[in-house]
């Protein structure tokens, strides 16, 4: 059952390049987070080298489509997209894809939770 108090919000900057890091962290624990409730708001962040992996890994948007349909927002760093020649394969997934250090800041000075990856 979800946790109708969640305490804030929960951003999670996903960068590494590594497949395991996204499936076993990072998806793992934005999915659950919410579903079950512990947030109120949960915003995965792709940015870096995980743009390039994602736009390439079939497996890894399956599950971030699930993960979309289970409520996690999910954004994209375009300037990082764009340098890896992915921004419309990002698109064409679903993923707002915007510059993300505006964003970014704005997170963080509005109080969000942030965990880096």
């Amino acid at each position: 059952m979800a946790n109708t108090d969640a305490p804030g919000d929960l951003a999670l900057v996903w960068s590494a390049r590594d497949p395991d890091v996204a499936r076993h962290m990072v998806f793992m624990y934005a999915g659950n987070a919410r579903r079950q409730g512990w947030w109120n708001r949960v915003r995965l962040v792709v940015w870096g080298p995980s743009a390039e992996l994602l736009a390439r890994d079939e497996v890894l948007q399956a599950e971030l489509s699930e993960l979309m349909a289970a409520g996690v927002e999910v954004a994209a760093c375009r300037a990082c997209a764009e340098r890896y020649g992915v921004a419309p394969r990002l698109e064409a997934l679903g993923i707002e894809v915007d510059y993300m250090g505006a964003p970014l800041t704005d997170m963080l000075r509005d109080g969000w939770r942030v965990l880096t990856f």
